[in-house]
């Protein structure tokens, strides 16, 4: 059977690039049953969803080539490669390079509250603080296994991925080793890459896979935004905030150029969100002002139990689920599961 490639044939004007797919027309379903492909109600038999597992991260960097003209009104509609398959996930990146902006208590209340819609998620920590592993009372010791391993070393995602108490929720721990992980990673191969090829190897388990970005603009969180299909932007409602994103959308932008077009958007959510102040009121004016429908309807006021749930190790729903964060990102995940159906 010949399998799909590219061949020269006609000039891309962005790139320059003489490519066109050529693959028989059976080649897909001949190795992907319907099921795979989302056409039948019946669940595809074990033999057939494993082969469908070894091919298709193959078959995304064959043939998904947002430089093709056939795929570019696809992409430039926002959707994630794959999206459309049964057991591909979103991959959200939560990212911004200023740091006590929420990122940390957004990843894992978020991830807490998306389990606690029955999605399967993995929360994947690529902040050396290691942060949102210690708020899962996830213990990691030095000669313990962490994404450091996955990074550096090759190790297969799932065998670093701790549970949590949550049903549906895994955790990939890092640890303070991961400090040291840029520098190593300046002279590997595809360095940017690293964490694309874990998480593509392994996310065929989850509904949802959200990471924890570092508070930097660093090699750690170019693999994040290279691996993701979106971004989600924490915002604090404060001045300094607002101005620290201009240089994360032009981040942005030179990955979608050079790394990962499709990337886009996934929402711009404000933080510590204060009634009593006339700033906080006019962060929100101006976030909806330049970003518009971007900015989530859910806003995440400032409240004492989401700074006390770390210290009790648990997220917020299992800390108190009556408080007014547990409501507000339950509020947030609802709205982050009914924009990816939409």
């Amino acid at each position: 059977m010949v399998p799909p490639s590219f061949s020269p044939a006609r000039s891309d004007r962005k790139t320059g690039a003489r490519l066109r797919l050529r693959f028989p027309p059976t080649f897909l379903f001949q190795r992907f049953p319907s099921a795979v492909f989302g056409r039948s109600k019946n669940a595809a038999p074990d033999a057939y969803r494993r082969a469908g597992q070894r091919w298709l991260p193959a078959l995304r960097r064959l043939i998904f080539d947002p430089r093709l003209p056939i795929f570019s009104r696809y992409f430039q509609a926002g959707a994630t490669p794959l999206a459309g398959f049964a057991f591909m996930p979103r991959i959200i990146a939560i990212a911004n390079q200023k740091g006590g902006v929420g990122k940390t208590t957004t990843a894992v209340n978020l991830s807490a509250c998306l389990a606690a819609a029955e999605k399967k998620t993995l929360l994947v920590d690529l902040d050396p603080q290691s942060n949102a592993t210690s708020s899962f009372g996830v213990s990691v010791d030095r000669e313990d296994p962490c994404i450091y391993e996955v990074l550096l070393q090759d190790y297969p995602l799932s065998d670093i991925t701790r549970e949590t108490e949550i049903p549906y929720l895994n955790v990939a721990p890092s640890h303070m080793r991961l400090t040291g992980a840029e520098v190593e990673m300046v002279n590997l191969g595809a360095r940017e890459h690293r964490l694309r090829v874990a998480l593509e190897n392994a996310g065929e388990s989850y509904d949802f896979l959200l990471i924890d970005c570092p508070p930097s603009l660093g090699l750690l969180t170019l693999n994040a935004l290279t691996a993701a299909g979106s971004v989600l932007i924490p915002i604090q409602c404060e001045y300094y905030a607002l101005e620290g994103v201009g240089k994360l959308l032009n981040t942005l932008r030179l990955v979608r150029r050079h790394l990962n077009p499709p990337l886009r958007i996934e929402g711009v959510l404000l933080t510590m969100f204060d009634t009593r102040l006339n700033l906080s009121r006019q962060v929100v004016d101006e976030a909806r002002h330049h970003f518009g429908e971007r900015v989530y309807n859910t806003i995440i006021g400032r409240n004492v139990k989401l700074g006390e749930a770390p210290s009790f190790s648990k997220p917020i729903i299992l800390y108190d689920i009556m408080s007014q964060g547990a409501r507000n990102y339950m509020s947030l995940a609802g709205e982050v599961i009914n924009h990816g159906q939409a």
